[in-house]
């Protein structure tokens, strides 16, 4: 019944009575006329539940609705699924297909790798907007009203959550780039069941999140027998720099995947996802093995070459050994591929247990 109705609702018998009369069914000989067209008249007058069908009341309120989400300081009440969703960042779009979400999604951009192979499909059917992230003006024309941005960066130049707000579009950021603690594999399950919430379709996600332990239990199992456990290898990122490295802290989903994958951070003591260290810095940890971020123009194995011709690491075992690992970087962060990632590294850290 709408709000500020003066109508009395029905009780329940009346209400049931009323059911049959509505869908045809001959009421018992027993009940008066007049009752049937009271009845009749307080559905058609009052314009209450008793008068609109079950589909009309499930696209009003769907099962799950109005879901308040408390998002990056940014909390929006979603009144029912988004039906014109973007995704921005590999990793947000591929939450998006992992959910079987494609028939969503009006608009994609700025991928830093190919898309899963399993996601292929469900990707070619949504429209690229641009190659990195579009315009304001760009995304507008989408005429989305929803944006789910991977990266802080997705909300930067003009695409502001405020702006987009006040344009009538709801907003989510990956929670990793605002976490309240160290990332970990639960912050991957957290990030999909949220996104699950927001489109209504919370099973799709605790089947994903199955699916993903499952990795992780496999791998695990490998790592602890038979007896005696991988003795974990000692390990520093490379992702990037030529004056300094920028290198996995320990509040990322990069510390995370290491020490899962039978491994050691030696930069886990910064309190941060990434930073700067020296060239120096590094060597003096002594990695046994080097794990590269592969994106962008520089190759893997362009990376690997330079550090080997650095000076300052001839010293280092990773570097006296060659002994490298290489994660792409859609891997590294909260989204789907995170358990893969997990399995990947401790393939190339302990390759005796997976033989």
């Amino acid at each position: 019944m709408p709000r500020g109705s003066t109508c009395p609702a029905p009780r329940r018998a009346t209400a049931h009575r009323a059911a049959d009369v509505r869908s045809g069914i001959r009421v018992r000989a027993w009940a008066p006329t007049l009752l049937v067209a009271v009845v009749l008249a307080l559905a058609a007058g009052c314009g209450g539940d008793t008068g609109r069908s079950s589909a009309d009341r499930a696209e009003t309120a769907p099962p799950g609705f109005p879901a308040t989400v408390a998002n990056c300081g940014v909390t929006t009440t979603y009144q029912r699924p988004p039906k014109r969703a973007v995704s921005l960042n590999q990793h947000a779009t591929e939450v998006m297909l992992a959910l079987g979400l494609e028939k969503s999604m009006v608009g994609t951009g700025y991928l830093d790798d190919r898309i899963l192979p399993e996601f292929q499909a469900a990707y070619d059917r949504v429209k690229v907007l641009s190659k990195e992230y579009p315009s304001y003006e760009t995304l507008l024309a989408a005429e989305p009203d929803f944006v789910y941005g991977g990266w802080a960066s997705t909300f930067e130049e003009g695409r502001s959550r405020a702006a987009l707000k006040k344009a009538g579009i709801d907003t989510h950021l990956n929670i990793e780039e605002c976490p309240k603690g160290p990332v970990t594999m639960a912050t991957v399950e957290k990030e999909i069941r949220t996104i699950a919430e927001i489109f209504g379709v919370p099973d799709r996600a605790e089947r994903r999140i199955a699916s993903l332990r499952a990795v992780l239990d496999r791998v695990k199992a490998r790592l602890a027998g038979p007896a005696p456990a991988a003795t974990p290898v000692k390990v520093a990122v490379y992702d990037s720099g030529d004056k300094t490295v920028f290198t996995a802290g320990g509040a990322g989903i990069g510390n995370e995947i290491i020490r899962l994958a039978g491994g050691t951070n030696l930069f886990s003591d910064m309190r941060k996802a990434y930073g700067d260290v020296s060239f120096e810095q590094l060597a003096a940890r002594a990695p046994e093995v080097i794990v590269i971020y592969d994106y962008g123009d520089q190759s893997a194995g362009a990376k690997q070459k330079f550090l080997l011709s650095n000076p300052a690491l001839k010293h280092v075992p990773a570097i006296k050994n060659k002994r490298f690992a290489v994660l792409p970087l859609s891997s590294t962060v909260t989204g789907v591929r995170a358990a893969g990632a997990v399995e990947s590294l401790a393939r190339q850290l302990h390759p005796d247990r997976f033989t």
